[in-house]
């Protein structure tokens, strides 16, 4: 294992074909790690911080460090731990696109059920074993296209950064986004959007473009991803079929 590997990623890739430590009463990284993702699952990123973390567990600050450098290492630790791939992601699908659409409802969930991970600050690319693994699999998806590897990597990144971006939209406007909201929103459009300063506008908002359609479910009236998810995947489409022609 590469010894000069960031802060952080050292503990993951070392612990990665290790034997699992025997429990044991007291502090461990595990136990940091799990207080820490709980902390955030209930109160975002402000509620992590090695001060926190120790007083939730019943230890001193400076114990924390006896296991881990720094808040940005438990940050890396926090975010491998709850990344796991889903086991349904290794069974056969149909083809590469639903293979793709399957991937991203995975995303989807693991983003919503921890939505701490879409404000994680961003140092470069994925690298840690779990987020690897991610990528692995959306490239196995793709392996029966003619895409070359490149192009692989491309449309991973591609739709990996639309989850991300959507997800992170969806989490910030919360309930800004329920259907009460969005027909608030309308209703204000309505009165602003005349239709000489803003004729195709008025055409949209008269036409219920920003409403939830009829119908739907007061669960359902939130911030999607499927509609772009789908125009993304006709693109990856064509650039299929195109070096299928080439």
């Amino acid at each position: 294992m590469n010894d000069k590997l960031p802060e952080g990623l050292d503990v993951l890739w070392g612990r990665l074909n290790a034997p699992a430590p025997e429990p044991r009463p007291g502090l461990s990284l595990d136990r940091i790690v799990r207080a820490a993702v709980e902390a955030a699952d209930a109160g975002g990123l402000d509620a992590v911080s090695m001060a926190k973390i120790a007083k939730q567990l019943g230890f001193t600050t400076m114990s924390l460090y006896r296991h881990v450098k720094s808040k940005n290492e438990i940050l890396l630790l926090m975010l491998d731990s709850v990344a796991a791939v889903p086991a349904d992601l290794d069974e056969p699908c149909e083809d590469w696109r639903q293979g793709l659409r399957r991937w991203c409802d995975a995303q989807w969930l693991m983003l919503h059920a921890h939505s701490w991970i879409v404000h994680l600050p961003i140092t470069g690319p994925p690298v840690t074993p779990n987020q690897l693994a991610w990528t692995d699999r959306a490239l196995r998806v793709l392996a029966g296209t003619g895409l070359s590897e490149s192009d692989k990597a491309g449309v991973v990144l591609l739709v990996a950064n639309y989850m991300l971006t959507t997800a992170r939209l969806s989490t910030d406007l919360g309930q800004a986004a329920s259907g009460e909201s969005v027909a608030a929103y309308s209703a204000l459009l309505g009165g602003l959007v005349d239709a000489q300063r803003f004729p195709a506008l008025r055409t949209a908002v008269d036409a219920g473009a920003f409403d939830y359609p009829s119908g739907t479910a007061p669960d359902d009236r939130r911030l999607g991803y499927a509609f772009g998810l789908d125009r993304i995947l006709d693109g990856v489409d064509v650039l299929v079929r195109q070096r299928a022609g080439a």
